[in-house]
């Protein structure tokens, strides 16, 4: 491996397990990082020196979307360059070592499509002796209505938005049947065509200003007025749905893509020994 492709490897490494630059590594995280990168440059000679790289004919696109991501992570050109230059990489020899990980991540794609493929027995044996890993977490069926707050509408600055939401609130306190209707009169969400409808929240989906109120209501329940970024929200709950098992037909294709996955990475792992058994041999026999 040239010296650019070894430069280029330290430095996803160091960012991969620490979140950092090579050079402000501490001497633990150094001496980690250049151990697996010894490791994995031996590794990546093996695989480019194989005929399936040689096979391999990368998309420019693909490589520029990889160095656009890699340029993403610096607030400006003169920090990107800077860090180019002390880890002794020009951009001509980025875009190189980038290529050349590239081909390398393409090749174990490649092997992993030779994996036998999982068939619907063996999805339905692994889903009925792991069926407590399938469930659905708890979750609240959710309704709706927004009032946004846009200061160049006198309807809808903050003060004109809330008192229309309060409005609409005392109505459906009254007349709860009416929340529906009223969402789709007065919403100014797209859900507001659905009669207000989020359809089933769980936690971490809703704004955090929204998410402990939403969370604490009864069935039937209508929320005090609620602010979020977007403006005014209330917050009826249709139902409290507990945690439930997730049926076959729905972890299906779940438990398929993790048989596969495990499937796949057993294959590219058969293929990498039988890359370094000759070498480990030669090298032992010299």
């Amino acid at each position: 491996m040239n010296t650019h492709a070894s430069a280029y490897l330290t430095l996803k490494l160091a960012q991969q397990l620490y979140q950092k630059n090579p050079d402000i590594l501490g001497p633990e995280e150094r001496k980690r990082v250049d151990a697996v990168a010894s490791k994995q440059r031996q590794l990546e000679a093996l695989i480019l020196a194989t005929p399936e790289a040689a096979q391999v004919a990368l998309p420019e696109s693909s490589v520029k979307s990889s160095l656009a991501e890699i340029r993403k992570r610096y607030p400006n050109d003169d920090d990107f360059h800077a860090d180019l230059d002390r880890i002794g990489l020009s951009e001509a020899s980025l875009k190189e070592a980038v290529q050349r990980d590239l081909t390398v991540e393409a090749v174990l794609d490649k092997v992993a499509t030779r994996a036998a493929k999982v068939s619907d027995t063996e999805v339905e044996i692994f889903y009925f002796m792991h069926k407590e890993r399938f469930t659905r977490p708890a979750s609240r069926t959710l309704r709706h209505i927004l009032i946004t707050v846009n200061p160049d509408y006198k309807e809808n600055d903050r003060e004109a938005a809330l008192a229309r939401l309060q409005d609409i609130r005392k109505r459906l306190l009254k007349e709860p049947k009416r929340f529906e209707e009223q969402a789709l009169k007065h919403s100014e969400c797209p859900t507001a065509m659905n009669g207000g409808l989020l359809g089933n929240v769980t936690p971490g989906q809703l704004y955090a200003e929204l998410e402990p109120a939403a969370f604490a209501l009864q069935t039937g329940e209508i929320s005090q007025v609620l602010e979020s970024p977007v403006g005014f929200h209330i917050i009826r709950c249709d139902a409290i749905n507990e945690v439930s098992s997730m049926p076959l037909q729905e972890a299906r294709e779940r438990v398929y893509k993790h048989l596969m996955e495990q499937r796949q990475r057993i294959c590219q792992k058969a293929w990498i020994n039988s890359l370094q058994r000759p070498a480990e041999a030669e090298s032992a026999a010299a």
